[in-house]
């Protein structure tokens, strides 16, 4: 399928979570086959055109696209965990959210220094998140120079802050004017 195809399967919500907001819902395409199995192909082939040797998922759509964008590959699987969900000593970075703060955490041994890690989540909204991981994933000595998403809403401006972070982003599909 291609990316034109992949994106009429993903539904529009209005008004979700409040009003004037059009939740771009990637339910219906993860719950599509063939769509599911597309978006993973075209993702694993932009992650071994930029030789990454490993893939970064962040909590919980991130583990679904990146684990299985990792298996394509055969390469191994870096999670991004929320706080308190790793057995080990974790090193983690704190960062803003509209309203607050939230932290993210990793296993430092799973990265060896100067491993090229490519950030797979399923979209980018405000950058945030992927920022937050990019920053950790390069703390515990990973290469981190590309982002992968299957969405990117372009006018809230998280690719840009990616990009001046020296991480280029790919995404399958966009959604202007949202």
């Amino acid at each position: 399928m291609t990316p034109a195809e992949l994106r009429g399967l993903v539904r529009t919500v209005p008004d979700f979570p409040e009003p004037g907001i059009m939740f771009r819902d990637i339910t219906t395409l993860i719950s599509h086959g063939e769509g599911l199995r597309a978006a993973v192909g075209h993702l694993a082939e932009a992650a071994r055109n930029n030789g990454a040797e490993a893939i970064a998922g962040m909590e919980a759509r991130g583990f679904i696209f990146g684990a299985a964008v990792a298996i394509e590959l055969g390469l191994g699987f870096i999670p991004v965990r929320k706080p308190g969900k790793l057995p080990v000593e974790t090193i983690g970075v704190d960062y803003a959210l509209e309203y607050g703060t939230d932290r993210l955490e990793i296993d430092p041994g799973a990265i060896r220094p100067g491993q090229r890690i490519a950030i797979v989540d399923d979209l980018i909204a405000t950058g945030g998140t992927a920022l937050a991981a990019a920053k950790l994933l390069r703390q515990a000595g990973a290469v981190v120079d590309r982002a992968l998403f299957v969405i990117d809403l372009p006018d809230l401006g998280g690719a840009a802050r990616l990009r001046e972070a020296g991480v280029e982003v790919d995404a399958l599909i966009d959604f202007e004017g949202d």
